[in-house]
């Protein structure tokens, strides 16, 4: 295969990181990261310096926008750790943290192998994924596109 999937999905909270109502999050991201990192597939994740997670990174310039970042061996293994393992109890759980998003807050592309995105780039796919609709160069799970690398 010489090409991988990347995504990022970001979800903006309904408090501060730190708040105690965010707390069942929190709580539960080293969890759903180290069982990302044992599911099929899997081949990277966005963390920042010094901590196990992103939650710290903010390319969005908003404190309440958290990113996460990763890169699959594809659709299907994303999928499956997305719908398919311990990942779905907290993402059901998702309106006790997270505003409800009002336009797109995940997309997806293809990146040659061995290559990881940015937080940056991440950004420009899902800003560009809002403004334009899945093409190519930003898509989700309901409009996939092929690979053209």
């Amino acid at each position: 295969m010489k090409y991988q999937l990347a995504q990022i999905n970001v979800a903006k909270l309904l408090k501060p990181i730190d708040h105690p109502q965010i707390a069942g999050f929190v709580n539960q991201l080293d969890f759903i990261n180290a069982l990302a990192e044992k599911s099929k597939g899997f081949i990277w994740r966005l963390k920042d310096e010094g901590s196990n997670n992103a939650t710290a990174l903010n390319p969005f310039n908003d404190p309440m926008l958290i990113v996460n970042m990763s890169v699959w061996e594809g659709i299907d293994a994303l999928k499956e750790y997305v719908y398919n393992s311990d990942h779905i109890k907290v993402f059901l759980k998702r309106k006790e943290w997270f505003e409800k998003p009002t336009n797109a807050h995940m997309a997806l592309w293809w990146i040659a192998k061995g290559e990881f995105p940015t937080a940056k780039e991440g950004k420009r796919r899902l800003e560009y994924l809002q403004a334009n609709g899945s093409t190519d160069y930003a898509f989700t799970f309901s409009k996939i596109e092929a690979p053209k690398l």
